[in-house]
């Protein structure tokens, strides 16, 4: 079986779910916590992804191996349309969370072996 941040991956990198992605710079887990309560923990066996049902208990996973919760705007494009256009995102997407681990990484999934529990 896979470990958490292996598990991740694969969620992040699938298609199934649009309550999870890749930051625009890959270098960050983009979440919309309600949604992932409803379609990734809410999931029931043999279904299931993660062993955890609570958000509180997956935030915790992610703080175990190291990640790091971002501000909300803490990358914010530097033409207007693209700035408007993610705020408009922003707010569709009320409750976005942003988690970044430098070894959790779109571009260099090689790195995930590092991720490692605390």
């Amino acid at each position: 079986s896979l470990c958490f941040p292996q598990r991740l991956w694969k969620l992040v990198e699938s298609d199934q779910f649009q309550s999870i992605w890749w930051s625009e710079s890959g270098k960050c887990v983009a979440i919309n916590a309600e949604l992932f309560k409803e379609e990734v923990l809410g999931r029931e066996a043999p279904l299931r992804v993660f062993a955890m049902q609570k958000m509180k208990s997956f935030l915790r996973q992610l703080n175990l191996y190291g990640f790091t919760k971002m501000p909300q705007d803490f990358q914010r494009s530097a033409s207007l349309p693209e700035f408007l256009a993610e705020e408009a995102a922003a707010a569709a997407h009320s409750w976005v969370l942003y988690y970044y681990n430098p070894s959790f990484n779109r571009e260099h999934p090689h790195l995930l072996e590092r991720c490692k529990r605390r």
